[in-house]
């Protein structure tokens, strides 16, 4: 529908500005028909390119309201996102195509170095389009997926592509895209001040899967829904480099932790799995988290059954849904629906991801009537092989002072301060660009927009605009910051022997004696499946509940392939929903 609504404008655009156009208008001026038909296109390529650019950064902006009100998280919205940069850079790449061909047919290629003190800027406006280029160039998914850091790095070409935008056409047309870059700015800005103070890190679970489950330490005033996702930096392995892991812990079951799981697919994750996982392994890593992001809530429960599908490490938001669930059934004793988790791994090594299910330092007081049946299929594998014992092992790591919990960013009322945050930054940008105009820019220009430089003005509004942001976002992370700390626990000194393995790891030989009552129980909702995949028709249209929820969460072809089972219209009983997760 963007789509259409964008090319239904640049046709009429077309069509009103070719109307005006004759052979007498055109020879007024020196020019050809054609010449001055390419001439328009050529300014309403660019006016149709601002239509997307002005919803560009909604999507991105990962702390923002507007996602919330859309129903839309972070993670979800980024193909809009995608979407929106290939039509922006197929407009303004044709928009700048078309003036040099314009140019060059009459004979002005001089104006390709123009740069106008109070009018359009055709310097500053290449300048953005080969920004906007190189960043464009490394976002299709064969260099993404490939050179994952070539594309991080050049995308924060954004700041030129941006500025000399601005630069280009002046302050007053780029407000279009206004509203969208400034929360954007807002948000990256709060992001920033996240960052800057490293999270402590308790403790780490080392899979023999080249997977790791990191435990933080964070106050029991934030809270987050399941299947949310936050970011994580670790400077030993990169300074510049931020991932995102979905959360696997529940905030309301584990009320001073929250865990990630990261599986070792990139060179940057298998980097800190091989810094883990060396036999002389650290005793302290620095980590600084941004988030939690995530919908602000989730109703599982209006299922009478869920059912779970999982490729591989899509597992992770599942774990974090039915740790809630645990917590409901202790927590409130409510009925919560009957739970079908189907996992397809590729080996028996990647069986030890059911292990993280339960956490270990929770002890459940009835598992038994937990509602929990789990089909785990391993594809690659004919059948059990045989693995040493204890292979998951537990590091602990000592505390830094430097460290502390994770907090949330504005506290509790986080909405009520991002309110005032984008209020009183935009007010205090208005009263510093009304003061510098009213006894500075107005007595040389007297509002002629004929003598003071178009480009300084820009700037300065983009100055005062940064200044705006950085006052009152400081103060508002501050404020909470102080708050924070006064209700957060000191942390103390972990005290007495380092466990040196997971004590669940059950899956490998079902006849040891079993370590503990939990851990019996879970192996009793377990069954293993050796060569095979799992047959996805039968599981779901032999369901006979009124209700079923589906949750999918894998690669794109297991995706797609339930999508289509649950929209066949052969169940009226199952209700699709497709869970973003990151690793």
């Amino acid at each position: 529908m963007f789509v259409a609504l964008v090319v239904w404008n640049f046709a009429s655009y077309l069509h009103v500005g070719f109307a005006q156009i004759t052979s007498k208008s055109a020879a007024k001026i020196g020019q050809k028909v054609w010449e001055s038909q390419l001439d328009t296109a050529a300014l309403r390529l660019g006016l149709v390119g601002n239509i997307a650019l002005s919803f560009l950064f909604f999507p991105v902006t990962r702390g923002s309201s507007v996602l919330l009100l859309l129903g839309l998280t972070s993670e979800a919205s980024i193909k809009y996102h995608i979407w929106l940069g290939h039509i922006v850079m197929t407009f303004f790449t044709a928009h700048g195509l078309c003036y040099i061909i314009f140019w060059a047919a009459t004979h002005e290629i001089s104006q390709m170095l123009k740069w106008s003190k109070t009018g359009v800027s055709n310097v500053a406006g290449e300048l953005s389009l080969l920004a906007g280029l190189f960043l464009w160039a490394t976002t299709f998914p064969r260099i993404r997926r490939k050179i994952f850091e070539v594309f991080f790095y050049t995308h924060h070409l954004y700041i030129f592509f941006i500025f000399f935008f601005v630069l280009h056409i002046g302050i007053s047309y780029s407000c279009i895209m206004l509203p969208g870059f400034f929360l954007f700015m807002i948000d990256r800005y709060l992001r920033f001040l996240q960052s800057r103070r490293g999270v402590r890190l308790m403790s780490a679970r080392v899979l023999p899967c080249e997977t790791l489950e990191l435990n933080f330490s964070k106050s029991k005033s934030l809270s987050y829904a399941p299947t949310s996702i936050m970011f994580l930096n670790v400077p030993s392995i990169s300074k510049l480099q931020w991932h995102p892991f979905t959360i696997s812990s529940s905030s309301n079951l584990e009320g001073d932790k929250i865990s990630v799981v990261i599986k070792g697919e990139g060179s940057w994750s298998k980097n800190l799995y091989q810094l883990l996982a060396s036999p002389s392994s650290i005793d302290h890593l620095d980590v600084s988290i941004e988030g939690p992001y995530g919908p602000t809530s989730t109703d599982f429960l209006r299922h009478d059954l869920l059912v779970m599908i999982s490729g591989g490490s899509g597992i992770t938001p599942f774990i974090s849904i039915i740790r809630e669930l645990l917590h409901t059934t202790e927590s409130t004793r409510s009925k919560i629906p009957n739970i079908l988790l189907i996992s397809a791994f590729k080996n028996s090594n990647d069986l030890t991801m059911l292990d993280l299910i339960l956490p270990i330092s929770f002890t459940p007081s009835n598992f038994s009537n937990f509602p929990l049946q789990i089909e785990a299929y391993v594809t690659k594998e004919k059948h059990q092989v045989t693995q040493e014992e204890n292979p998951i092992r537990s590091i602990w790591f000592k505390p830094n002072p430097c460290d502390a919990p994770l907090t949330p960013i504005l506290g509790q009322k986080n909405w009520l301060w991002l309110g005032f945050i984008i209020s009183s930054s935009f007010i205090i940008y208005l009263i510093f660009i009304g003061i510098l105009t009213r006894f500075y820019i107005y007595p040389i220009d007297h509002n002629t927009n004929m003598i003071y430089s178009s480009s300084t003005r820009s700037v300065l509004h983009i100055l005062f605009l940064c200044i705006g942001i950085v006052i009152a976002a400081t103060l508002g992370f501050v404020w909470n910051k102080k708050k924070n700390e006064r209700e957060s626990v000191q942390i103390g000194n972990v005290e007495g022997a380092t466990p040196t393995a997971s004590p669940n790891a059950w899956y490998y030989n079902a006849d040891r004696e079993l370590e503990s009552f939990p851990q019996e129980e879970f192996l009793k909702c377990v069954n293993v499946h050796y060569g095979e995949r799992p047959d996805l028709k039968r599981f779901l249209f032999e369901r006979k509940e009124s209700s079923v929820g589906v949750l999918v969460s894998g690669p794109k072809t297991l995706r797609h392939e339930v999508a289509n089972i649950c929209s066949s219209g052969l169940a009226a009983n199952l209700h699709f929903e497709t869970i973003s997760f990151t690793w």
